[in-house]
C-alpha cells in the first residue's frame, strides 16, 4: 500500500480526447455509411438514451456514449444559433 500521507494525482489531460462535435460527425459518418438516416437515428438516441439507434460501426455506438446526452443537445443548440447568427 502507498503512504496515505502523500497527495495522488490524476492526469486529466484532454489530449486524444475527442471533442463532441467530432465525435457528432463521426457517429453521423457511420449512420450514413449503413444507410441510416442519421438525423432520426441521433435523434432516437437522444430522446431514448438507447444506444441501439446508433449503429456498431466504426465505434460509433461506443463513440456516442461517451458523452452525456445533454452535453450532445449543448453542442447541436450551440452550433445551430452561431450559424443563425452568422447568416
Amino acid at each position: 500500500m502507498g503512504d496515505i500521507h502523500r497527495t495522488q494525482f490524476f492526469n486529466t489531460s484532454q489530449e486524444g480526447k475527442l471533442e463532441a462535435g467530432e465525435i457528432l460527425a463521426k457517429v453521423y459518418a457511420a449512420l450514413t455509411e449503413k444507410g441510416y438516416n442519421p438525423i432520426s437515428q441521433m435523434v432516437g438516441y437522444i430522446m431514448s438514451g438507447d444506444p441501439t439507434y446508433i449503429t456498431s460501426h466504426q465505434s460509433a455506438r461506443s463513440l456516442i456514449t461517451k458523452l452525456e446526452r445533454d452535453e450532445i443537445l449543448e453542442e447541436l443548440v450551440q452550433v445551430y444559433i452561431e450559424s443563425k447568427l452568422k447568416g
